[in-house]
């Protein structure tokens, strides 16, 4: 099987789900922790050598207060989850911003936590702008363009999973993901199961990669 070095995941539905299930929209946050520790290590006994989580964006954090809190605090304790695990750990976004959670400054340099292991990315407060505001400068070639965004130490991203059947991306890395291929769950994020990251897998194979070529 051939296996994506690097699989990006946007795990979109967390707030259909809490009011589908009667609950305030804040509070579906906190059912989507446990599926990302479960697909990181589905991915890294696959093989996946980095995986991105996408946690929240700078505008994300136009919804209200209690909202921004409630994703905020799973942010934390999702990449305090991940720290558990044998992981080269990096959290990357606008940590000048007020709705960056102070707990996670630790992450921003990359450390290897339990021995490291596979690459893992958070995004946090990102924002695609913010990515790219060191870019300004004429007469960039590919190598320093990829050099000066504030991403840099996130590879390419070969394949991008999505949950909570939205067909977009929300502006998760453009550069990184310039020619991933790009895959829909329909379910919720929080009702995440094993299947729909063996069900992206199978499908990536059908995949014709040529990267424009």
């Amino acid at each position: 099987m051939r296996i994506p070095k690097h699989i990006g995941i946007i795990p979109d539905g967390n707030r259909r789900w809490a009011q589908h299930a009667g609950m305030e929209k804040k509070d579906g946050y906190a059912h989507g922790l446990q599926p990302g520790l479960e697909l990181l290590r589905l991915a890294r006994d696959a093989g996946v050598e980095e995986l991105t989580y996408y946690g929240f964006t700078t505008d994300n954090c136009g919804r209200p207060a209690e909202q921004v809190a409630a994703f905020a605090q799973a942010c934390v304790e999702a990449v305090e989850l991940i720290a558990s695990e044998p992981v080269s750990l990096l959290v990357v976004g606008n940590t000048e911003a007020a709705a960056f959670p102070r707990a996670l400054l630790p992450y921003t340099t990359r450390t290897d936590v339990n021995g490291g292991g596979i690459r893992v990315n958070f995004l946090v407060n990102y924002g695609w702008e913010w990515d790219l505001a060191d870019l300004q400068a004429p007469g960039r070639n590919r190598a320093k363009i990829y050099q000066g965004l504030r991403s840099h130490d996130i590879s390419r991203v070969e394949l991008i999973i999505r949950w909570g059947e939205m067909r977009r991306l929300s502006g998760f890395l453009p550069v990184q993901a310039v020619y991933a291929d790009f895959f829909v769950v329909d379910r919720l994020w929080p009702d995440f199961q094993p299947s729909d990251f063996a069900e992206a897998l199978a499908w990536y194979q059908r995949q014709d990669v040529t990267l424009g070529g």
